[in-house]
């Protein structure tokens, strides 16, 4: 099984890459995982399952993105066509809403609906970014979250949250002076707005379930 990270500058891509390979070494499925950093869009379509990280700026992200030839086409086809499954992490999760509204009004990937808007917490004492660790609320059931409880936590850094536009698309949330959707997801999409790779126990139970989730 391939696992491609795609690689378009905006994304702490070494960490992401040695999560998944952790993830995969522990997984006894009788399988094993190759785990590829690229941005190559050949390799995004032959690839098993499709992993986009993000750090920084949605429109800064989203122009990385399309500044890769041919990536956003190969996404589309290989997560929306083929059905792959496909993790999108911090703003590589934000990406997958219909638009973000840092620094003016920029078109996201519209797989998901709805938009990402500034944090705006009712405890004005709390800080912007949401920094740090977070108990999680979840909504529904998810095969990526099988080992994750409510109240379990995770590790967050952002200054803007998705709101979805469908209630039945918000898997988690964490309580953030107001609930801040946490995991976001519909068919073969799944998006988290925590950092795995710095989450501990959940950021690995979630990338080791992500490896063996049959969509």
């Amino acid at each position: 099984m391939i696992v491609a990270i795609v690689d378009y500058g905006a994304g702490n891509l070494r960490s992401a890459e040695k999560a998944l390979a952790e993830a995969a070494a522990q997984n006894s499925n009788g399988g094993t995982a190759r785990v590829v950093v690229t941005a190559d869009p050949d390799a995004v379509r032959k690839a098993d399952r499709v992993v986009l990280p993000g750090v920084g700026a949605f429109a800064d992200c989203k122009r990385g993105l399309d500044g890769l030839p041919g990536m956003v086409e190969a996404l589309e086809e290989a997560v929306l066509k083929t059905g792959k499954p496909f993790l999108g992490i911090c703003v590589g999760m934000q990406l997958m809403a219909s638009v973000g509204v840092e620094f003016g009004e920029h078109k996201g990937l519209d797989w998901i609906k709805g938009k990402v808007v500034v944090l705006d917490p009712a405890d004005r004492s709390l800080r912007i970014p949401q920094m740090g660790w977070n108990n999680l609320d979840l909504k529904r059931v998810h095969p990526a979250l099988t080992d994750t409880r409510s109240g379990d936590h995770a590790y967050f850094v952002h200054s803007y949250h998705f709101v979805a536009e469908r209630p039945q698309d918000v898997i988690a949330t964490v309580d953030y002076g107001g609930p801040v959707t946490a995991v976001i997801g519909r068919d073969n999409l799944l998006g988290v707005q925590f950092h795995p790779e710095k989450s501990q126990h959940v950021g690995l139970s979630l990338l080791k379930s992500f490896l063996k989730w049959i969509p």
